[in-house]
């Protein structure tokens, strides 16, 4: 039933306008004023245009669809653009994070980060491929949380059953490269390094579940890993939202 829903979801949405911008500047909108109701908060950094890729559409289109298949109370704005030192972003449990193979963080943003991390916050990581990438992400983290581990995770993870039951993580990244042959790697950062506890950080590797849902009312991609990039993204949100 859940996999009709996001069926018909999307093709409610393939009627709606697509938006299709990017906020290629530095300039950034004004937050949203935090009154309770969840908030898709995507993360700011400096000198490169990535952490804006796939906005505002997939905001727009994630805030379509959580209403009709989730209880989550959504905010009409959708989303929200923090920075990582940012006090604000204390109030908001999950955040995003694109495009980190162009991250290089400020001392301040590393602290604020890590800051919202260890105080219970839960960070999605999207939209990266090549090991160069990998390379300057993994540097990135490791100021962030230097005790972290990075681990493959398995689909017997809780982060991957949480709202829908996901069966396969062989999710291709979309377009060209998945069509030859790119799939999605998922990883993630537990508390205290163990396995048992808190999943603090989901890390998509060659993957971009927010370029699937930006372009989900056009048909530019299929609608099966479409949909999947749906169900990754509403689980990891489940997740962040009661852990």
């Amino acid at each position: 039933m859940r996999r009709l829903w996001i069926v018909l979801a999307l093709a409610v949405m393939a009627a709606a306008p697509v938006v299709a911008q990017r906020l290629y500047g530095q300039r950034l909108p004004r937050a949203i004023d935090y009154d309770g109701r969840f908030v898709f908060v995507r993360l700011w950094y400096a000198d490169y245009p990535g952490w804006s890729y796939d906005w505002p559409d997939t905001e727009e289109n994630l805030g379509r669809l959580l209403p009709q298949i989730t209880a989550i109370d959504t905010h009409p704005g959708n989303g929200t653009i923090l920075r990582m030192d940012d006090p604000e972003l204390l109030k908001y449990p999950v955040a995003y994070l694109s495009e980190p193979g162009f991250w290089f963080p400020s001392e301040e943003e590393v602290l604020g980060l890590r800051r919202y991390l260890e105080k219970g916050g839960f960070l999605i990581i999207d939209d990266f491929h090549y090991q160069n990438e990998w390379a300057v992400f993994e540097a990135a983290m490791k100021r962030v949380l230097p005790d972290g581990h990075i681990e493959r995770l398995d689909i017997t993870h809780p982060v991957f059953n949480s709202f829908f039951q996901i069966t396969s993580l062989d999710v291709p990244y979309p377009g060209g490269l998945g069509q030859r042959g790119l799939m999605g790697e998922f990883y993630g950062i537990h508390e205290d390094t163990h396995p048992s506890r808190r999943l603090m950080v989901v890390i998509n590797y060659n993957m971009d579940i927010g370029d699937y849902m930006e372009w989900s009312a056009t048909g530019i991609y299929a609608v099966s890993p479409t949909n999947e990039a749906y169900k990754f993204c509403i689980n990891y949100l489940i997740y962040g939202l009661t852990h």
